[in-house]
């Protein structure tokens, strides 16, 4: 399969209507604010590992949620009525993202999120793009969750917890806030049963980029939520 090398000078993606569904759109280039909004627009994000080249992705199918269609089990709507968990929105990305990259998860062994990836979330986070959802108890962070925000559609990223049903709380209460601000769809990447139980299905690559053709221009500007 052709390898399509990207110049850091040149900010520019293959078709992704035409994209490998289990291999790199393309590798190289950089993790620039400009070049991260750009892919992300056309559904596109970056997924390797320390060591490698940066490589560009694009799963064919794609996993979405849309917002009002969010399953919620009865447990969980007890848990977040009665456990006593505090949500935020913004009031410590940086830490978020590098728990997310800390916090071992079953079956792992490494992450993809290096300092080279936490910087460049950062700095999309201080332009109003990418966003973090905290979940605290009695206090402390104990789960959370970020991803980025152009225009109408959501792109997660990554999550993580240190005590049970913390980054399900928040990913709850994300959907709530993305409903009530006009979003159309969270992008969930990869297909997973965790996210299929929350409501989030598999649809083919064309009817998501007809989707992100309207909802990335949608009028919901970039800024930090309060």
């Amino acid at each position: 399969m052709k390898m399509v090398w990207l110049e850091k000078e040149n900010i520019w993606f293959p078709d992704p209507y035409t994209a490998p569904a289990d291999f790199p759109l393309a590798f190289g280039g950089d993790l620039s604010p400009e070049r991260l909004i750009f892919a992300y627009s056309l559904g596109i994000f970056p997924w390797y590992s320390e060591g490698e080249p940066i490589m560009w992705w694009f799963p064919d199918p794609r996993m979405v949620l849309f917002p009002e269609k969010l399953k919620v089990s009865r447990s969980l709507k007890k848990v977040i009525k009665n456990r006593g968990f505090e949500v935020r929105f913004d009031t410590d990305f940086e830490r978020v993202i590098r728990m997310c990259a800390s916090v071992k998860r079953k079956g792992q062994t490494g992450t993809w999120i290096t300092e080279e990836m936490i910087e460049a979330y950062t700095n999309l986070h201080n332009l109003g793009y990418a966003h973090s959802v905290e979940t605290y108890l009695d206090g402390k962070l104990v789960g959370g969750l970020y991803g980025v925000a152009i225009g109408g559609a959501f792109f997660g990223e990554s999550m993580f917890h240190l005590v049970p049903d913390a980054s399900k709380v928040a990913f709850v209460k994300l959907v709530h806030r993305l409903t009530d601000m006009g979003f159309d769809v969270i992008d969930c990447q990869q297909s997973t049963p965790h996210m299929a139980r929350f409501g989030a299905e598999e649809i083919p690559r064309e009817r998501f980029l007809d989707i992100l053709k309207h909802s990335v221009r949608k009028d919901i500007p970039p800024g930090k939520w309060k």
